[in-house]
């Protein structure tokens, strides 16, 4: 890999994308911990969208300019996942997530990590794992009920409701997470049991 794709424009998005998840909890670190307001909410979200977009953005530019480099495939998904799960956790701390809906949190959670280390074991192995329509649409639910829930208490002074809908869609996520994680583990299944036969 030259030095030229890892100072890529795609690369920089995703490294971006990295730099926003400790500004994100810093916001609400600072909105909930440090009783700093709630106008941080706001903050919090638009690093959260900027970020959200970036996504797209890394991977169509990578393509379309032929920029792909091993970098960006590694870090990619992770600034994705660190993105909503450090989210989740704030949420989760501040108070947006309890109850019940702290279930459809861990779910995101555990699919995530179970996924990932699936992936690691079958890249050993050599062994690809597509990403299909349905988990991209999985990603998709994720951040907007993540961004949704980042302006939680914030948006409900604008329009009462607003969390009670962004808790909807994190069990919208959390049942998508259920079904591509389960989807993801069929697909490698017969490389785990033929690796222990």
């Amino acid at each position: 890999m030259t030095r030229g794709h890892a100072l890529s424009l795609p690369n920089l998005l995703t490294y971006g994308r990295c730099v926003a998840v400790p500004l994100v909890a810093a916001c609400l670190f600072w909105s909930d911990i440090l009783e700093g307001g709630v106008w941080l909410r706001w903050v919090a979200v638009v690093i959260y969208v900027v970020a959200a977009v970036t996504d797209f953005f890394d991977g169509y530019l990578a393509r379309a300019w032929q920029q792909q480099s091993a970098i960006g495939r590694m870090l990619d998904p992770i600034a994705d996942k660190l993105l909503v799960s450090a989210s989740l956790l704030m949420l989760a701390s501040d108070g947006t997530i309890r109850g019940w809906s702290l279930w459809a949190a861990l779910v995101i959670l555990c699919r995530e990590i179970l996924v990932s280390g699936l992936r690691e074991f079958l890249a050993e192995l050599r062994v690809s794992v597509p990403v299909t329509r349905l988990a991209k649409w999985k990603t998709t639910a994720q951040l907007v009920a993540v961004g949704v829930l980042l302006a939680g208490p914030a948006a409900d002074l604008l329009v009462p409701g607003i969390t009670l809908f962004g808790i909807g869609l994190l069990w919208i996520a959390a049942l998508l997470t259920l079904y591509t994680g389960w989807d993801y583990f069929r697909a490698g299944a017969r490389h785990l049991i033929g690796d222990d036969a």
